[in-house]
């Protein structure tokens, strides 16, 4: 990758791709803390948690856009297949095999529904730009994400998650 002329990557990308996976997490965890804190009726902590979960998106978003690794829709949808593909090709079936190794079987169903989720995002990110990179009209398709699995289904959720079986009340519509 070649950063201001450079071909190795230098200190400062090494560290902008560091802070992008902290600032990222820390997303992730204050949106937790803050259903938590809503769960607790703790309305205000939730809305701070939010707040916060906000400015730290705002804060990867800028060092993965210093990076320059926001590119082109479709050279984006290639770099999505690639990662997704990575996920549950190599990364899951690893992570999954220490976890049934050491008998952790909530990590098991973790990383084994993830990886599956993987795949369907996979193909759905590679839908998508063949699409584009064929001139076709993707369409109008709705999204619909399960809240225990993370399961991806276009248009319509069915009755009972095909991943985790979750009732088709656990799907909510991706705006």
């Amino acid at each position: 990758m070649r950063f201001n002329g450079e071909t190795k990557m230098s200190r400062t990308i090494e560290n902008l791709k560091d802070a992008f996976a902290g600032e990222s997490q820390a997303n992730r965890r204050y949106l937790a803390f803050a259903r938590k804190a809503e769960e607790e009726g703790l309305t205000q902590v939730a809305r701070l948690f939010r707040a916060a979960a906000e400015a730290e998106a705002i804060h990867a978003l800028n060092h993965l856009r210093v990076m320059g690794e926001i590119r082109s829709t479709t050279e984006n949808l290639d770099a999505a297949v690639s990662g997704e593909t990575f996920e549950f090709k190599k990364m899951y079936p690893e992570y999954l095999s220490i976890a049934k190794k050491e008998g952790n079987n909530q990590a098991v169903w973790s990383f084994d529904v993830a990886s599956k989720v993987e795949q369907v995002h996979a193909s759905l990110f590679q839908k998508a730009n063949e699409a584009l990179r064929n001139n076709k009209n993707l369409g109008n398709v709705d999204y619909y994400v399960c809240i225990v699995c993370g399961n991806t289904i276009e248009n319509t959720p069915p009755e009972k998650c095909p991943i985790c079986g979750a009732p088709k009340t656990k799907f909510f519509k991706v705006a």
